[in-house]
């Protein structure tokens, strides 16, 4: 009778269920993509739409719940949110590398698509115009980084250039490279821009030395420098708005 007994298939055990309801025990139009497939995704909040971007959440937290207190970290700014790194990310309860990494990436889709619509050929007229162009590059750059913009004689941009990297801090323009590329793309003249993590628009010392060295370089070879733009997340500083070029 024993082996008889073994041989009757027996119900599985049951668990109860503890800690607060996930996303599945939720009613099915409050499910972010159920809701994004029934009401478009514009009716989701940030936190919905980084919830799904998780994928799921922990014991305790539900993927929404876990998209909320990562957006508190950052006071709900998506812009600052952009600038967190994975490593950074990971810091949130049931955030790991995968997920950060998922994050990081949706976030500079949504930049990239910023910079794709750019037109395609830009007459720069004024200090504004230079921002505008060079905001998609630069917003959200933890680090330092230094572009030359090459225009033709009508002030049409040629091309934009990433001629150096740096740390939080500065990085190092080298006035070789920079002419360089002008040299072989036959600009007619060339315009500076790099940018201040920190958000402090003041030139540095330092950034009025190299400003005045290019621009006797510039007029040596007949390659004008029209202006060195300090770009921040927050507005900007023009050397020619401020008479200092």
């Amino acid at each position: 009778m024993e082996v008889l007994d073994n041989l009757v298939e027996k119900p599985a055990p049951t668990y109860a269920a503890s800690g607060p309801l996930g996303i599945k025990s939720w009613a099915e139009e409050d499910r972010p993509r159920e809701k994004l497939l029934a009401k478009g995704r514009a009716a989701l909040s940030d936190a919905e739409l980084i919830a799904i971007l998780l994928g799921s959440g922990t014991v305790k937290l539900s993927a929404v719940d876990v998209a909320k207190l990562m957006l508190q970290g950052v006071g709900h700014d998506l812009n600052e949110l952009a600038r967190q790194s994975v490593k950074q990310l990971c810091r949130h309860p049931g955030i790991g590398e995968a997920k950060a990494i998922a994050v990081v990436a949706a976030l500079e889709l949504g930049r990239r698509r910023k910079e794709a619509d750019a037109p395609a050929r830009t007459t720069i007229t004024c200090s504004r115009d230079i921002y505008n162009l060079v905001r998609p590059n630069l917003m959200d750059l933890p680090h330092e980084e230094f572009w030359v913009i090459l225009l033709n004689r009508a002030n049409v941009v040629m091309r934009k250039v990433a001629v150096s990297q740096g740390g939080v801090a500065g990085t190092v323009a080298d006035p070789k490279m920079i002419f360089k590329e002008a040299l072989e793309q036959l600009a007619s003249s060339i315009i500076l821009v790099h940018n201040h993590p920190s958000g402090n628009r003041q030139p540095s010392a330092a950034d009025l030395a190299l400003t005045k060295k290019l621009r006797q370089a510039g007029d040596f070879l007949d390659l004008p420098i029209l202006d060195h733009l300090i770009y921040t997340d927050h507005g900007y500083y023009s050397f020619a708005d401020e008479g200092v070029l």
